[in-house]
């Protein structure tokens, strides 16, 4: 595991769990926890080990708040849920590809696997959405354009504003339904946060107002 603040982890994505998850989160407000993303859903049992390691048990689990619909982010979603009794979180203009199953909008042909059809608990919809976990909120924040219903998700902890953007990076496919100009829109909005620590799906943990700054903007 990788301590980020004393309430937040990284517990899966290569180097923790399989090499092609997309990087997986843990946080624990007042007691209370959530998961942000699952990876692909190869290796839970490790996932689920890690998680186990930064001393949460599965009860404590609320909420698997999923950025957007990509297998390597989605894919192991049923498995967490069923691991850990938990509520799964998409955005609305996410939900449906999640439904159907849709392989080629999750991406997961890409991956040559097929996207087990999945029904979220919660389907957040609008700009933003506040999640009530322990004595605090998640904030939910609807961030268009790699897929039409990303999201991040920002939050509090130990004096610092840490922001869950996992694919700030892109890429942009048809095949995601991507869309360049609100994808443009949404880095900006993300990089106006002052986050100071960024949790990325594929480049990592970047810490400090200004190197988060830089790197979305690095994508404009």
């Amino acid at each position: 595991m990788l301590d980020i603040t004393s309430e937040i982890w990284q517990v899966g994505g290569a180097g923790f769990t399989a090499p092609e998850d997309a990087a997986v989160y843990l946080l624990c407000f007042d007691g209370r926890a959530a998961i942000v993303d699952a990876g692909c859903g190869g290796q839970a049992d490790r996932l689920a080990t890690h998680i186990g390691g930064c001393g949460i048990v599965p009860d404590q689990v609320d909420h698997l708040l999923l950025t957007h619909c990509h297998f390597d982010h989605a894919g192991g979603a049923e498995v967490v849920r069923t691991d850990f009794d938990c509520r799964v979180v998409i955005h609305r203009d996410d939900a449906e590809s999640l439904i159907a199953g849709d392989s080629q909008r999750t991406a997961a042909h890409w991956y040559g696997r097929p996207m087990p059809p999945l029904k979220p608990d919660v389907i957040l919809s609008g700009t933003k959405n506040r999640i009530r976990l322990g004595d605090r909120h998640v904030e939910a924040i609807h961030t268009p354009g790699h897929t039409p219903g990303s999201v991040a998700y920002l939050v509090e902890s130990d004096g610092l504003r840490v922001l869950f953007g996992q694919d700030v990076h892109g890429p942009l496919h048809a095949d995601f339904g991507s869309d360049a100009n609100a994808y443009r829109r949404s880095l900006i909005c993300m990089a106006d946060l002052g986050a100071d620590i960024l949790c990325e799906g594929h480049y990592g943990v970047i810490r400090g107002v200004d190197e988060v700054q830089a790197f979305i903007r690095s994508f404009l």
